[in-house]
Parts: structure tokens; sequence; C-alpha cells
């Protein structure tokens, strides 16, 4: 049986995105697999693989909001935003009301302005971030927009030292949690950094999905995995749907513009006049995305899965 969708995998500590990914390829002797968003080595998580035509989908699953779980850390500061880094300022006394906390995470809540870390991989000059940071360099970020959708504050400890505060967020894609941590700190008055970072879901893949990698190794060799992965459309379920005719779904397969004389029923939000759509054939079988084009009635193909 050929392997394909969405296999939703647990990333452990210590591995890059792309590690996971030669991983699963291993285990898997697989070659077309793609992930869905970047994860620093020492965070853990929800990492979801695009596995055989489904690596036609990353784009769309990169785009979808993320959750996490971190630790913010008051009183210090380090030059990679997080504990992997050397430390670049510490204050000897941190005084916080736990009220003012809460007001300052909450201000955080809605579209927010982030300066993207050195230590990222954000592009300069065809240059990544990081890179220049290795060589000691500097230079100027533009900020961007992002999105926190959620803030949720589980746990304050403001006794020791070094007062921290675990907290989780559901944000756009793009945000950095280690900038959004020093943020915070500035609001509130002191360095700060984040201590740990667990991403706990992608969309609607959550963490209690995820699979290890001896999970993994186990099910493919009961022929099992397949059971336990996501199918491509379902996993791209926040992308409007529209079910065509039979004949129209004939035409879909060959990549022809569908032309209609009635609008079609599209299940789902269309917020333009022009938007992307999951289209199916009448026995509901995953034909591809159509962008809908309304000035014209029109269903033009993006991605056609014969």
């Amino acid at each position: 049986m050929t392997l394909e969708g969405v296999l939703p995998v647990w990333k452990p500590a210590g591995f890059t995105s792309h590690d996971v990914v030669a991983k699963v390829r291993g285990i898997l002797g697989i070659k077309r697999i793609g992930h869905t968003g970047t994860l620093d080595p020492q965070v853990t998580g929800v990492l979801p693989l695009c596995i055989g035509r489904a690596t036609r989908m990353v784009e769309y699953i990169q785009d979808l909001p993320k959750e996490y779980e971190a630790v913010l850390r008051i009183g210090l500061s380090t030059d990679t935003e997080d504990m992997t880094g050397t430390i670049t300022e510490e204050v000897s006394e941190v005084r916080l009301e736990e009220a003012n906390v809460r007001s300052i995470l909450e201000s955080f809540v809605g579209e927010i302005e982030q300066v993207p870390p050195m230590y990222s991989a954000v592009k300069i000059d065809g240059k990544r971030l990081y890179e220049l940071a290795r060589e000691g360099k500097e230079v100027e970020r533009k900020s961007r927009k992002v999105t926190i959708y959620r803030l949720d504050i589980l746990r304050i400890d403001l006794q020791q030292k070094h007062p921290e505060i675990h907290f989780r967020a559901l944000c756009s894609k793009g945000t950095y949690i280690r900038t959004l941590c020093v943020d915070i700190g500035k609001a509130l008055g002191y360095p700060a950094v984040m201590q740990s970072l667990i991403r706990t879901s992608t969309g609607s893949i959550r963490q209690e999905k995820c699979l290890t990698f001896e999970q993994i190794a186990q099910l493919k060799a009961q022929n099992d995995l397949q059971a336990q992965m996501i199918p491509m459309d379902e996993a791209i379920a926040h992308i409007p749907s529209v079910v065509l005719t039979a004949q129209e779904a004939a035409n879909a397969l060959q990549g022809k513009k569908i032309v209609r004389t009635v609008t079609p029923v599209i299940r789902g939000d269309i917020e333009h006049s022009q938007s992307i759509v999951r289209a199916y054939s009448p026995d509901q079988r995953f034909l591809g995305l159509f962008e809908w084009k309304s000035a014209s009635q029109a269903l033009v193909p993006v991605k056609v899965f014969l």
C-alpha cells in the first residue's frame, strides 16, 4: 500500500524539523515528505508531515493557527531570546503584582507587531538571520504583523528570584513565541526570556493525535500506519468546499476551467470575491483545489489530484 496523507508527528527535543523529515523518510522508505512549520531543535510538539501527493498541501497547512504552551522567565535575557543562548542582561530583583502581569498579557491579544529575532530563519538579502548572528552581526529587521488569537495564563510564580509565567497562546503563522516573551518582559519593565516551549496543535491537529518515531515504525511494520494518517483534504477542512456535477468533475480532472451559469453552493465562508475551495465529485471524491472567481462565475484549477 502506498502511504499518502498527513502524518501527525510528535517532534522530540534535539531534532530540527528537517531532521524529523529525514528520520521519517528513513523509517518509511519514502522520499516525498514535507514538514508544515519549522520548530527550533529544543522545542517539542506537533509537527504534521505531508506524505506523497499531500506535499502539495504544505502551504495551506502552514497557514493554520498554531497553539503553544510556554514558560516565560523574567529577570534575564539572552542573545537568542531562549535559554540556549548567552545571557546578555540579568537583574538581581524582580517585583511584580499578579494583577499587573495579567493585565499586560491581556494587552497582547489581537494584532501585534513583532521584530523577528536575529536567531531565526528569516532571510535578508539572501542570507538567513541566524547565519548573520553566528558571524556576530546584527542587522536591522522590519517589524511584521502577527495575531495572538488567545493568551491564557496557566500558572504564575512570582516568588522566585526570576519569576515564571506559564501560558498558552493560539497565534497566527509567523509568530515568534520567543519574541512574544521578550516583549511581554519589556512591557513589565524587565528583561525576559523563553524558558521552554511546546507546540500543542497545528490547526485541528492536536497533541493527542501525534505519533512518536517508535510508534510510526511499529505501525509501519504492522501495515497499520495509513489508518493513523489524516486524509489530505481533511487536514485543510478550514477551506470551503463545493460539490461538482459528474461532468464538471470529469472536466476538473482534466484541469479545465469550470464556468457556471448558476453560482455553486459553497460550504464554508468565502471572504472575498475570489477564494480557494476544495472541489468534490458527486460521490465525495476529493478532486483538488480551485479558485472561485465570482466576477466570471468560474472555478479555475489550482491543484488537481488525479
